[in-house]
């Protein structure tokens, strides 16, 4: 077997690797641009919230928008770059070499791996990390009351006890970060839905050991009695975690895939509806074979066609392939969702209509 990669892999990944990362930089500028800075416009002014404020949130969502738009700048430049060559007859000399058109998917593949891998590290960490970061200073900003507007209301279920929180706050000292919710309600239901207690706490907080309820007064509903105790401290034994409460606040998209699978075992613990968390899930799980099968089918066009074609027909064809995949996607998805089918099926089909067009298209140009 062929050592892989060798030098001429080395030069098509150069190539491809430059034309995406610049196109991938022109789309992320044009969104911080238009739905970052633009979208912002109607809320300066608000509180304290300044076209600085609104700089800084837009910066903290460059990570979340760069990770959305890849797939779309990776099968445009895809097409740029390898349009290049072939424009430049290099893909011939490079075919007069010996370099089939495997060859050649896989060097593509292997380039495109290296920046998937560092997207699908963004989408677990920086994304969410910064996308809590703009929601929170935008929340601070706009209201003197931040706590309120992030959780107020906060209504969860666990088993048969209903917790309300009218107000919460995420604290951290070093390293250590926890969940603190402040005028909390327990309400606890036996088998039969009969109201058996109503615990009132002046604080909740959330520990990796489980919940910590401070000055606890709880009502006991006997059958035909009412009683009353106090302490200043309880332990709630719930599987109920910061995660889950999280989930209430922060659109599933936005999460990473850790707690999404928090959010997802919560919901069908307590027979909740968990399909969006589902979708967001397994969308993480799909997204490098989703850019990969993405760009494997537009490999094709790369020979015969765009050596003739300008930038602009790179483009177009570009553009074309990464919407009709993502209305694919979705419509799939949306699919499986009223129809209550696995989205692990869903996020697939649409992957391998890709791979099985890309298979076509290298046939008829082979032939």
């Amino acid at each position: 077997m062929k050592p892989f990669p060798k030098i001429h892999d080395l030069y098509v990944g150069k190539v491809l690797l430059g034309a995406v990362l610049m196109t991938w930089a022109v789309l992320v500028g044009m969104d911080f641009v238009v739905s970052g800075l633009l979208g912002e416009i109607g809320d300066i002014g608000k509180g304290d919230y300044t076209f600085a404020t609104a700089l800084i949130n837009v910066i903290y969502t460059v990570p979340r928008r760069a990770y959305q738009l890849f797939p779309t700048a990776a099968v445009i430049g895809t097409l740029m770059g390898l349009g290049q060559l072939a424009a430049s007859s290099e893909l011939t000399a490079l075919r007069a070499l010996g370099l089939s058109r495997r060859r050649l998917g896989l060097a593509v593949a292997l380039a495109l791996s290296v920046l998937t891998a560092l997207m699908v590290v963004d989408g677990e960490t920086l994304g969410p990390w910064g996308q809590r970061k703009a929601e929170s200073l935008k929340a601070s900003s706009k209201s003197k009351d931040m706590i309120v507007a992030q959780y107020s209301g906060l209504w969860a279920r666990e088993g048969n006890t209903f917790l309300n929180a009218q107000t919460g706050e995420e604290r951290g000292e070093g390293s250590h970060h926890w969940l603190a919710l402040r005028d909390v309600r327990l309400y606890e239901f036996d088998a039969s839905g009969r109201l058996e207690s109503i615990a009132r706490a002046a604080s909740a907080e959330h520990h990796p050991g489980g919940w910590l309820l401070h000055n606890v007064r709880r009502t006991w509903f006997d059958q035909r009695a009412v009683t009353q105790t106090e302490a200043m401290e309880e332990q709630w034994q719930s599987k109920l975690d910061d995660a889950a409460l999280a989930a209430s606040v922060m659109a599933p998209r936005y999460m990473p895939s850790s707690d999404l699978r928090s959010s997802i075992e919560y919901r069908k613990r307590n027979d909740l509806d968990a399909s969006a968390y589902e979708e967001s899930y397994w969308g993480r799980w799909f997204y490098p074979v989703n850019v990969l099968a993405l760009c494997l089918a537009a490999i094709p066009f790369a020979f015969g066609s765009l050596r003739s074609g300008g930038l602009g027909r790179r483009l177009f064809i570009g553009i074309v392939f990464a919407l009709g995949f993502w209305l694919l996607q979705t419509q799939v998805v949306r699919l499986a969702g009223v129809y209550k089918f696995d989205y692990r099926i869903a996020y697939l089909i649409p992957s391998a209509v890709m791979l099985a067009v890309s298979a076509v298209l290298f046939r008829r140009r082979s032939g």
